[in-house]
């Protein structure tokens, strides 16, 4: 191999990593291949097949999917009042920019390979153009469908309003709301968490509910990774139920519990070894899909843990924090006065379940050596607080269910406000642009001028509101980019999306060696300066 990238002229770790993809493809198809002979001609797999079948089928024949109807109607029309600002803000977010206009898909680069096949059916073609709203419209009604299946697993197949309500911080939290602004990425999203909760309509039956929950876990890792705790969360508060309740024995549901880490093991090695492709080159600069050595995960989980924590309680407002402490107030006591187990015990449960589902939360991200602290990858706290704000106001006071309902309207009323905030930042951006625009067309009038490089220091910053409604939700300053500086494609947004000049010529980082040019136009928004052939855009707060 080092001869072949000698003769070539390359590196020969390019061609290692190439190699390494094809084994592990190779590798995993000759064990499905194993698999399917196993199934189709051995008796005992043709028996393991039309067993796992028949408890399909009567799992799915005692579900009366006709009285879900009417919620995932009634929740979809709650998402879509929810995002209806956001819809109308008509917002490109950071790989929008490009993928509006080169129609490039490019999620197999991070190993999810659902979303990028998906994506050619909800496009109609293998090249993406904007079709929104209707990816955001299919998000929420995934999204619909995932509150009420949550609330018909976790409230024991029961389905009331107040429950689908306190179901909303699903889709509606202040850090899924970043999943639902990109045109592109929404309705894959959503569905890691769709495929997450599904496999629980079939946990009657012990084989149905493995080869489902395999099934969909693969799904789900090959969607959108940040929604690898979901399963597990949801898992917890069953086996927590069923425990504090005494609806069945320890060793029922041990025995469940090691249903589940056979199935949840088994799904994590396929896509670790035969699905998931690595991509080292970007551990310093973005994230990274490396986890920590087995010397030091234990250690490096805290540290993942804690940061995610210390980045939790820097953007949330203080009345979300308010409410969500009363939440997990009522949570406990609720479980303590409920339990059929001593109050001792029933407490410490409460609470080990608690920090648990809040750990299990970030998902597999704990475990990674660059994980990713965006809010999009924090989705899993806002199904931490569906679960528990479904239990606790199932069959409870009337206290619980007014703070649950109020805290809830919080985040509701927040995504009004988020769509709103990109509609100004979206206007108060594009007036700098525009000018930024007229200056440089007045400075290089010559359209097929290709020797110039430009740069750009500093960025254009927040609209008035948007440092308004930073002052109690910090948040906002996250889930809105600010253009030309915040992300790579902003440089691309404010120069080919205006038909200025190519993003091929400019680049996306500031240099140094740019700041002594001379200056050509001092304006109130900016300063150009420029040697003919290099430009460096200075812009003012």
């Amino acid at each position: 191999m080092n001869m072949a990238g000698q003769i070539l002229q390359r590196e020969a770790s390019t061609y290692q990593s190439w190699v390494r993809l094809l084994l592990s493809f190779a590798m995993g198809g000759i064990c499905f291949i194993l698999f399917f002979d196993y199934c189709t001609l051995t008796d005992s797999g043709r028996a393991l097949v039309q067993k796992a079948k028949q408890e399909i089928k009567a799992c799915l024949s005692e579900i009366d999917f006709r009285s879900l109807v009417k919620p995932v109607v009634w929740m979809f029309v709650v998402y879509l009042l929810g995002i209806l600002t956001i819809i109308r803000a008509n917002f490109l977010y950071r790989d929008d920019l490009a993928r509006a206009i080169r129609g490039f898909r490019g999620w197999h680069d991070w190993s999810r390979y659902v979303s990028e096949f998906s994506s050619i059916f909800v496009h109609g073609d293998t090249h993406l153009t904007d079709i929104s709203p209707l990816p955001q419209l299919l998000a929420i009604l995934i999204l619909s469908v995932s509150s009420v299946l949550l609330v018909y697993v976790t409230g024991n197949k029961k389905i009331t309003t107040v429950r689908l309500l306190a179901s909303i911080p699903l889709g509606l939290s202040p850090f899924f709301l970043e999943c639902l602004i990109f045109k592109f990425d929404a309705p894959y999203m959503a569905l890691s968490i769709l495929v997450s909760i599904v496999p629980f309509l079939f946990i009657s039956r012990k084989k149905a509910f493995l080869f489902c929950s395999i099934a969909c876990l693969l799904m789900m890792w090959t969607t959108y990774q940040a929604a690898s705790g979901v399963y597990l969360m949801i898992v917890l508060i069953l086996c927590f139920q069923d425990w504090n309740s005494r609806k069945k024995s320890s060793k029922e549901i041990l025995v469940f519990l090691g249903q589940v880490a056979l199935a949840f093991g088994l799904a994590l090695l396929l896509f670790k070894f035969f699905l998931m492709k690595t991509f080292n080159e970007q551990e310093s600069a973005y994230v990274s899909n490396a986890m920590y050595p087995v010397s030091t995960i234990l250690s490096g989980a805290v540290h993942n843990l804690k940061n995610y924590a210390m980045t939790i309680n820097g953007d949330l407002g203080i009345v979300w924090k308010i409410g969500i402490l009363l939440v997990l107030f009522f949570f406990v006591v609720k479980s303590i006065r409920r339990a059929a187990q001593r109050i001792v015990l029933s407490f410490l449960a409460s609470i080990t379940v608690l920090a648990l589902s809040f750990i299990l939360s970030f998902g597999a991200y704990s475990f990674l050596i660059t994980p990713l602290y965006a809010p999009r990858a924090f989705l899993g706290l806002g199904v931490f607080l569906s679960i528990v704000c479904v239990y606790v106001v199932s069959d409870y006071t009337k206290w619980a269910k007014v703070i649950v309902l109020a805290l809830n309207w919080c985040f509701f009323i927040f995504a009004f406000s988020y769509g709103n905030a990109l509609a100004d930042q979206t206007r108060y951006a594009e007036f700098r642009i525009e000018i930024l625009l007229h200056d440089l067309s007045t400075l290089y009038p010559n359209r097929n001028r290709e020797e110039l490089s430009f740069n750009f220091k500093n960025v254009i910053d927040y609209a008035p509101s948007i440092q308004n409604i930073a002052k109690n939700y910090p948040l906002i300053e996250k889930l809105v980019p600010r253009r030309l500086g915040d992300y790579p494609w902003d440089d691309y947004y404010c120069l080919e999306y205006f038909n200025f000049t190519s993003y091929s010529n400019t680049r996306s980082h500031f240099n140094d060696d740019f700041d002594d040019l001379p200056v050509v136009l001092d304006s109130y928004y900016h300063t150009i300066k420029s040697d003919g052939s290099r430009v460096l855009i200075l812009l003012k707060h």
